[in-house]
């Protein structure tokens, strides 16, 4: 085989390998654009690595872009220290790539993309490998370089910090019902009735990355966010166009003014009631939802 060749089938192999890679890596990172840089690393390493020793491509590629997205969320932490405000993960319209969540939507949803925040790097890439990829306990291991023993204790651990916050959600029926209703409140100001609509614990995150005006701190209780989101109605809803769509697997609400996305709100929805609305608003983090 010539070297045209065996790069056009190392390309290959790496293009039937990606959308898992893309889902390992964002899960992991929260970042649509970190995890683009972490595939565009692995590749560069699949390309120039000794291919002819590599016996199964789809678990060197998985391993390279686990180890990759570790060290990434090494790095990341400090950068989250210094951001300013609440950070979000960067939303990924999964209606346009259902691909996405095909495997197992674990691990995806922003609230729990948030939750694994608190995890160590590498809870999370063992977390992220079990319960999404369903990756067995060996292959975790050998990602991970760890024994068995602590593969499992790594995802165990993962799944305690995430029961302990964890709240269960309704049908995804209900979430758009409930979604629709808030957005219409929130236009109106309507304090008495997004009350009723919250949990009595209920919080607010604005992620404006410091980039466009947005609350540097999650504002929390039903009657605060209520006030909160009645107090800049007039101002925030104006000349707004809304569109739904689907983000990290769950119904969202795209606002655009004059062509331009400004933000996407979503809404974590408990039997007790909306117990998160999460207001995504750095331009950086819109750019790969702009219409």
């Amino acid at each position: 085989m010539d070297d045209v060749e065996d790069l056009q089938e190392a390309q290959e192999e790496f293009q039937a390998a990606r959308g898992s890679l893309f889902g390992i890596a964002y899960r992991m990172l929260g970042s649509v654009s970190e995890a683009e840089d972490v595939l565009q690393d692995a590749w560069i390493r699949w390309q120039t690595y000794d291919r002819a020793k590599v016996e199964n491509p789809r678990a060197f590629l998985a391993t390279t872009v686990t180890r990759l997205a570790i060290n990434v969320l090494q790095s990341a932490r400090s950068r989250r220290e210094t951001y300013v405000g609440p950070w979000l993960p960067e939303p990924v319209d999964t209606e346009s790539d259902p691909a996405l969540g095909a495997v197992n939507g674990e691990a995806l949803e922003v609230a729990v993309l948030m939750l694994l925040e608190k995890l160590t790097p590498a809870e999370r890439a063992a977390y992220v490998l079990r319960e999404a990829f369903d990756y067995p306990y060996a292959q975790i291991a050998e990602v991970l370089g760890q024994s068995h023993a602590n593969a499992r204790q790594l995802v165990s651990r993962a799944r305690k910090h995430l029961a302990a916050e964890k709240r269960s959600s309704i049908v995804a029926a209900d979430h758009q019902r409930f979604l629709t209703a808030f957005v219409a409140a929130a236009r109106a100001g309507d304090v008495g009735v997004l009350e009723e609509m919250f949990a009595e614990d209920v919080v607010s995150y604005s992620d404006g990355g410091g980039e466009v005006r947005a609350s540097k701190f999650p504002v929390v209780g039903r009657q605060r966010v209520a006030r909160y989101i009645h107090a800049f109605a007039d101002r925030f809803w104006a000349g707004v166009v809304l569109e739904p769509l689907q983000v990290n697997g769950r119904p969202a609400m795209r606002l655009s003014r004059d062509g331009a996305v400004v933000a996407v709100v979503t809404v974590s929805v408990t039997p007790e009631g909306i117990d998160r609305v999460m207001w995504m608003m750095n331009p950086r983090k819109l750019a790969v939802l702009q219409a």
